[in-house]
């Protein structure tokens, strides 16, 4: 089944505002906090006041690639539920874990059964674990075949250029469905008719 929907990338307030207000809201919100080659990362001052607001059931994601002390340091007391991890270790996923009392997201990039048989290092240490492309902020899809091996037991969701239109093809599926560039207008921007088609379709979907 579909577990629920993350919209990644929002960096701004009225999309953000939308969304949380949206009579299905998604399960996620997540916010580019520290890699500045992606066009949705978010400036501190500005992800401050971003996630200062009432997020009501929606939790709210620091999407974080191979984070130093500063920015961990930095971000500590903002209203953030998970911390969603890329290019960080297992031992190092534990420590920030315990050191910031914080939900984990590890994800991983995928392009081989490989790359998948990865999560088993971190399944102890992971509230969640996210597959997703090799492309980082490109939106570089993989083949979903490759996690089919994968006990239902993990707690699993799934990214990688997954379009509005590829939601039904999760139904069967218990996965947490992860969109960003599939909900952009051609200026990069969050389009919040998409938006709204995809939190309208996925609850069709949801069983």
């Amino acid at each position: 089944m579909v577990k629920g929907i993350k919209i990644c990338g929002v960096s701004d307030l009225e999309t953000l505002n939308y969304i949380l207000n949206h009579k299905f809201p998604p399960k996620f919100v997540g916010f580019i906090s520290n890699y500045k080659k992606s066009r949705r990362y978010v400036e501190y001052d500005k992800l401050k006041e971003l996630v200062n607001i009432k997020k009501k059931e929606t939790s709210f994601v620091a999407v974080l690639v191979d984070p130093d002390n500063n920015i961990l340091e930095k971000i500590k007391d903002l209203n953030f539920d998970f911390y969603q991890l890329y290019d960080v270790n297992p031992e190092m996923t534990k420590i920030i874990k315990e050191k910031y009392n914080v939900k984990v997201i590890t994800a991983l990039t995928i392009n081989s059964k490989e790359d998948v048989d990865i999560y088993k290092d971190y399944d102890k240490v992971s509230d969640l674990i996210l597959f997703d492309g090799k492309g980082y902020e490109k939106s570089i899809g993989f083949n979903h075949e490759l996690l089919n091996s994968i006990p239902d037991s993990v707690n699993k969701m799934i990214a990688g250029n997954i379009k509005i239109e590829d939601i039904p093809n999760f139904k069967n599926k218990d996965y947490y469905i992860d969109l960003s560039g599939s909900l952009e207008n051609e200026e990069g921007k969050k389009d919040l008719k998409k938006i709204n088609k995809l939190l309208n379709f996925a609850t069709e979907n949801e069983t």
